[in-house]
C-alpha cells in the first residue's frame, strides 16, 4: 500500500456518509467530549460531519432520548450501548471515602435522579483536591467515582452538570465474557483510529486502563487473535508499521473541505497525523500565547484527503485560515465557502 491510497482509507472510512445521529453514534461507537467551546464543544464538531443537519448542542440535548452513555473509554466521552456494555463491570477507582460513600449511596436510595448540588446541600460541602489541581466537593468526587464504577449513569446534563441516575443492570443479553469484552472494546478503537501506526495502537490500548482496566490482558490476547485469524493485518508504508483490518475498501477522494476538530478520529493520533500528511500539528488551547503557533483551538483543514493547513474560528463563525500549502484554484476557494456556511449553520444565530 502506498501513502495516497493509506490517507484515503483513513480519511473515507472515517467520514462516512451523515447519518442519523444514533446510527452516527453507533458507527463511531465512541465520540470524544471536551468542554471547550471554541467554536463547539469538540463532540459536537465530531457529529457534525457524520450525523446529518446536525447542529452544536444537539447531543447534550437530545441525550435523554438517544441510546447512548456517557462513559470512559481511552479518553471521556459518549459511547454505544455496545461498547458500554463490554466496559462493564469496571472495578471502582480508589477506595477512600467510604464512609461519606455509603453516606451518598444511602442519600441515593429511592431517587429517579440526583444532581450534585442536591446531594452536597444534604451531606455538607467539604472540597477535596481533584484530578485537575483544583478543587470539587467531596461528594460530588463519589458521584464520579459510582458512575465510573457503573453505579450511576448520566440522566442528562443541566447547564453542563451530570445529573446522575442509577444504572439499571442489563437485562436483554447475555453476559459477555471477558475475551468477547475485549474483543468489542478492540473493533471500536480500530473502526475509529485504523489504519494506525502499531506504535500508537500500543498507546492507545495503553490508554484504555481508563476505560477498562479490567481487560489489559483479555485486551492483547483479542488482538493476537485477531491477527492469528487475518482479521487485522500489519503492514510497512515509508517505513512505518501499520495496523489494519485485512483488505480496507477503496474510496475516491471527495471535493469537500472540512474543519475538523482537535479530538477527531482523523486528527486525534498525531503520529499517524503527521505521517499521512506531512506536518506536526499541535493543540494548544493550553500553551501560553506568547508560544502558540497554531492558535488557541486550531482546527485542521481537510481537503480532499489532504490536511493542507487550519483554522481557528470565533463563536459568531468568523473564519481564520493558515496554511502549509494554500491551494489556488477556484473549486477549493469555493468549497472553503460552503463549509464556512455550513459551519455558521452549525452554530446557529
Amino acid at each position: 500500500m502506498k501513502l495516497a491510497d493509506l490517507r484515503r482509507a483513513a480519511t473515507s472510512r472515517s467520514l462516512f456518509a451523515p447519518t442519523s445521529l444514533a446510527e452516527a453514534i453507533e458507527r463511531l461507537g465512541y465520540v470524544q467530549a471536551d468542554p471547550i467551546r471554541a467554536p463547539a464543544r469538540a463532540q459536537d464538531l465530531i457529529l457534525r460531519h457524520r450525523a446529518a443537519d446536525y447542529r452544536a448542542g444537539d447531543l447534550e440535548r437530545l441525550y435523554p432520548t438517544l441510546p447512548v452513555e456517557e462513559d470512559y473509554l481511552h479518553n471521556y466521552g459518549f459511547v454505544s450501548p455496545a461498547l458500554h456494555a463490554a466496559l462493564h463491570p469496571r472495578p471502582p477507582r480508589k477506595k477512600n471515602a467510604k464512609a461519606l460513600e455509603a453516606k451518598v449511596r444511602a442519600f441515593l436510595q429511592g431517587r429517579s435522579t440526583v444532581h450534585p448540588r442536591e446531594v452536597e446541600a444534604a451531606l455538607g460541602k467539604k472540597s477535596v483536591g481533584n484530578y485537575w489541581g483544583g478543587t470539587s466537593a467531596a461528594t460530588t468526587q463519589v458521584l464520579d467515582r459510582l458512575h465510573y464504577a457503573g453505579v450511576l449513569r448520566v440522566h442528562q446534563r443541566v447547564q453542563g452538570t451530570r445529573v446522575y441516575a442509577p444504572r439499571p443492570e442489563p437485562t436483554d443479553a447475555p453476559a459477555l465474557d471477558a475475551g468477547a469484552r475485549a474483543h468489542r472494546i478492540l473493533d471500536v478503537v480500530l473502526g475509529l483510529h485504523a489504519p494506525l501506526p502499531a506504535a500508537s495502537l500500543t498507546y492507545v490500548v495503553r490508554l484504555l486502563r481508563y476505560g477498562a482496566p479490567q481487560q489489559a490482558a483479555a485486551l492483547r490476547t483479542a488482538l493476537a487473535d485477531k491477527e492469528a485469524e487475518g482479521t487485522v493485518r500489519r503492514f510497512v508504508v515509508d517505513g512505518v508499521t501499520y495496523v489494519d483490518w485485512t483488505a480496507p475498501p477503496a474510496a475516491e477522494k471527495a471535493s469537500v473541505v472540512r474543519f475538523l476538530a482537535p479530538f477527531d478520529p482523523i486528527v486525534w493520533d498525531r503520529r499517524r497525523f503527521h505521517h499521512l500528511f506531512g506536518w506536526e500539528y499541535k493543540f494548544e488551547a493550553y500553551t501560553p500565547p506568547a508560544k502558540r503557533r497554531f492558535g488557541y483551538y486550531a482546527m485542521p483543514i481537510l481537503w480532499r484527503d489532504a490536511a493542507i493547513g487550519w483554522v481557528n474560528v470565533d463563536a459568531k463563525g468568523n473564519v481564520e485560515a493558515a496554511y502549509v500549502e494554500e491551494p489556488k484554484d477556484a473549486t477549493y476557494r469555493r468549497r472553503f465557502a460552503e463549509e464556512v456556511d455550513r459551519l455558521r449553520w452549525f452554530l446557529g444565530p
